[in-house]
């Protein structure tokens, strides 16, 4: 038998006064960071193999080294080396700049570190997540008394919606049986072209394959096209098909548009359909108080994917999945081994998350969600994401009064736009391919240059920029450059690319 002394040393302890002193200096470092923000370039000038060199390439330490220097090594790198999603001018994809608190609730959770996979684990976490499930719900007009829970971000989400919806609509007990033979081919989804490549995902990770989706097309708006959605169901189940779920989009990833939810919902109720809606980026829309009719129909749906680390302005990761009754949730996911002995006195009486989702080991997302919702109130929320889509608004009209720039779209809080030379005609055929070049290059040096950050979308086969706001930091005034630099961007590239045959072609 090994021997131990009566004290136990380990080198990843730290006494509370070096906890003190350490975590008092990375306070300290990181509102520094916060304070200088709006004048640091918002993505870093610096290659992958210059960064490697920076961080170093040698074998794990065999000796560690002290808290102190190797948290400012950390907040060296990361102060220095990031695109900073939470700088003023940061409108690429959708992420949110990240309100404080959040990061504080990310301590507070890690120093405490419940496992909120099982109530008796994580009384007052689950409770909070419970309450903050009931609060989002609330606010977006769903019913309060769902089920729900948080997870890493909108792939996950979706793919529990989905998951849900296969064992809730399926004809026989997929759980047992599985997807055995002709079973996979004749469940079907359907979704516009539009929609995220979670459902690709799912559909090939859960055993459907790609070939159960059935596209359908979306309007100038890019919206999904109703007739076209009733007539491919119809065909479907008159070819014996298993029709199971449609997909809504309540903001899409690449312009913002919020599919005809109400008539969706008619058609599922009309076929004995789910109605899952991906609302990751838009759903939060719906608290505003002229949120479009569509948005109020998230009521309806049957489950809603949505993300607070986007418009709820969170962290990442906190993703969020909401069902209107939480027993679909169980029937799809729950298990009751013998060593999960966390059955309450009174059964039934208390939330066990691992029956909910994926995991069981399960962190604390939901605190700083709940911390979040609880300082800013809804009031607060609904100004704030109010005003991204006022600055959104506002940028597609000076976008439209510069004669260089033509604008595609806007909704929800998504400009689409690209640069086009003032002496060349972007109706004809031969320019088109090139127009694209030039606005993919123009993007790169962009965001390559620090003084912007936007991401791209195609839209009727033309490449366009694409300025998303959700971002609390944003001002009137960093959006008003973006013109003004996208122009001179554009005119210094197209003087040094534009092929001969094109000049002057006006």
């Amino acid at each position: 038998m090994p021997e131990f002394n009566n004290e136990r040393t380990s080198p990843v302890e730290l006494s509370p006064d070096d906890f003190r002193k350490a975590g008092y200096k990375v306070v300290d470092r990181i509102a520094s960071f916060l304070d200088s923000l709006p004048s640091k370039p918002v993505s870093p000038e610096i290659t992958r193999d210059e960064l490697q060199k920076i961080i170093g390439i040698q074998s794990l330490p065999n000796r560690g080294e002290s808290t102190e220097k190797i948290l400012e090594q950390a907040a060296d790198l990361l102060f220095k080396y990031t695109t900073f999603n939470g700088h003023p001018k940061f409108w690429g994809y959708i992420t949110s700049s990240a309100a404080p608190i959040g990061a504080l609730g990310d301590l507070l959770a890690a120093s405490v570190n419940p496992n909120v996979g099982a109530w008796n684990l994580s009384p007052v976490a689950t409770e909070i997540e419970a309450q903050t499930i009931r609060w989002i719900a609330e606010m977006i007009g769903y019913r309060t008394d769902c089920g729900g829970l948080m997870v890493s971000g909108g792939n996950m989400a979706n793919f529990i919606g989905f998951l849900t919806a296969r064992k809730a609509k399926a004809k026989w007990d997929i759980r047992k049986e599985g997807l055995a033979g002709s079973k996979a081919h004749s469940l079907l989804v359907y979704a516009s072209k539009e929609t995220h490549t979670w459902i690709q995902k799912a559909v090939d990770l859960f055993g459907l394959g790609t070939d159960s989706i059935r596209w359908i097309s979306v309007d100038e708006k890019q919206k999904i096209l109703i007739d076209e959605l009733e007539s491919k169901i119809k065909a479907d189940k008159e070819n014996g098909q298993h029709p199971f779920m449609v997909v809504g989009n309540a903001g899409t990833v690449s312009t913002g548009a919020i599919d005809p939810l109400n008539k969706m919902y008619e058609i599922c109720k009309e076929n004995d359909l789910w109605l899952h809606v991906d609302g990751a980026y838009g759903a939060f829309a719906a608290a505003i108080p002229d949120a479009p009719d569509d948005l109020k129909a998230l009521k309806f749906a049957d489950s809603i994917a949505l993300d607070p680390h986007k418009w709820l302005y969170v962290p990442l990761e906190a993703g969020c999945i909401l069902v209107q009754n939480p027993s679909f949730l169980i029937d799809a996911f729950s298990y009751h081994p013998a060593y999960y002995n966390f059955i309450t006195e009174e059964e039934g009486s208390s939330i066990n998350y691992y029956e909910f989702g994926f995991q069981n080991s399960r962190g604390f997302r939901a605190l700083k969600v709940w911390l979040s919702l609880k300082q800013a109130g809804v009031d607060g929320y609904k100004k704030m994401i109010a005003d991204d889509i006022n600055l959104s608004k506002h940028l597609y009209k000076i976008l439209d009064s510069n004669p260089n720039l033509e604008v595609l779209s806007q909704s929800l809080s998504i400009t689409t736009f690209r640069f086009i030379p003032p002496d060349i005609d972007a109706n004809s055929n031969k320019v088109s391919s090139y127009l694209n070049d030039l606005n993919e290059k123009l993007l790169h040096q962009l965001n390559e240059g620090g003084e912007a950050f936007v991401s791209n979308a195609v839209i009727e086969e033309k490449f366009v920029l694409r300025a998303c706001i959700v971002n609390f930091r944003t001002t009137i005034e960093d959006i008003e450059m973006l013109p003004e630099l996208v122009t001179e961007i554009g005119i210094e590239i197209d003087s040094k690319i534009r092929p001969v045959d094109l000049k002057s072609n006006k």
